[in-house]
């Protein structure tokens, strides 16, 4: 297959997520905010509002709050309304993808339109990752730009009924991740480009870019053209303290099967692929398993579908996220704003907490 091709085409035999059973796993009510209730002055989004003290007791119970019917338009508002629950904002130190700047501390999704984006939690793969995130909308495609959130509580208890989940359980995840060098390329279409390592860990010196991938967790290792090799082996499961107890934190995201849909690298046979996950011990996970990964958050999944000024604060433990691939027609634009919150250092599963 022509890389032209191959760049619209998923391959045949391509696991492709079904995101929801077409019936909600929780309640909308229980996490929706009606923004026309208020009038979105400076007062209401002003911490100890009403307005906040509603949005915080609904991401408390659900791990989840979603206001609608905001009629803001401006990030910098939107922005605000989500810091009434997001109380510290990330820092990024390298090891993840750096997105682009949207307004002042608001970035980019960091994905092409076109590609489905599988649910993960964010920044699963190193030794850090952020408790929280915040979506703002500022352009939809109504009926097209939904986000879905799974339920991950749920998701859990159901991978661990399965010989598959016991088995991620015992032996946990190790996380395989190829950083291009950005001169390897330079001149050339970027084709099976997903990220440089001078853009990933926010250096041009490899004994830095190196040196910081320690700092991660990350084991290293230079591969041809100064590929930087990292490898992070972990629980696939992580402690959450706000109900004491284990929760999913690893999903196929984080799979060669991320780029079956992204221009670009879709082409690339998977094991020259950017990303690969295996059990632990790095044996590998068969399609089966693979299969039962993506059904698992799929049946417990829904969407928040999106209008301009809509703000959503999604808890990263108690929620996956992901959304399908769009197609935008002439005139047409879908942009979220993205928040990372507040860095917590992983830990995994703890042993007396499933």
């Amino acid at each position: 297959m022509s890389v032209a091709n191959d760049i619209f085409t998923p391959r045949p035999g391509v696991i492709e997520p079904r995101w929801w059973t077409g019936a909600p796993a929780l309640d909308p009510a229980r996490f929706t905010v009606d923004g026309a209730d208020y009038a979105m002055n400076d007062a209401d989004l002003a911490p100890g509002s009403e307005l906040s003290r509603r949005m915080r007791e609904t991401y408390d119970t659900v791990g989840l709050v979603h206001v609608i019917n905001t009629g803001l338009d401006a990030l910098a508002d939107m922005r605000r309304l989500a810091r009434l629950v997001i109380d510290a904002e990330m820092h990024y130190q390298g090891g993840a993808n750096p997105r682009g700047n949207l307004a002042s501390n608001v970035y980019e999704v960091g994905a092409p339109l076109s590609a489905w984006l599988h649910y993960h939690h964010e920044m699963a793969y190193i030794s850090h990752s952020t408790r929280l995130l915040g979506f703002l909308c500022q352009s939809t495609v109504p009926g097209r730009g939904a986000t879905f959130v799974s339920d991950n509580l749920q998701a859990t208890e159901a991978l661990l009924e399965t010989p598959f989940g016991r088995k991620l359980r015992d032996l946990g995840v190790c996380y395989h991740r190829d950083l291009t060098d950005r001169d390897a390329f330079t001149g050339t279409e970027q084709i099976g480009v997903y990220n440089h390592w001078q853009k990933s860990m926010l250096t041009d010196d490899p004994d830095e870019a190196e040196a910081r991938a320690r700092d991660l967790g990350l084991d290293t290792e230079w591969g041809p053209d100064r590929l930087l090799k990292t490898r992070y082996t972990v629980s696939a499961f992580e402690y959450f303290p706000a109900l004491d107890r284990n929760v999913l934190f690893a999903s196929v995201a984080d799979d060669g099967m991320w780029f079956d849909a992204w221009p670009r690298v879709m082409h690339l046979p998977y094991d020259q692929r950017p990303l690969r996950l295996t059990f632990g011990d790095g044996t590998t996970m068969t399609r089966e398993e693979k299969r039962q990964f993506v059904a698992v958050y799929d049946r417990f999944g829904q969407p928040l579908d999106w209008k301009p000024g809509d703000v959503a604060v999604v808890c990263n433990y108690r929620f996956a996220h992901g959304r399908p691939g769009i197609t935008l027609d002439d005139g047409e634009s879908r942009e979220l704003g993205v928040i990372i919150g507040e860095k917590f250092d992983r830990v995994g599963a703890l042993p007396d907490k499933w």
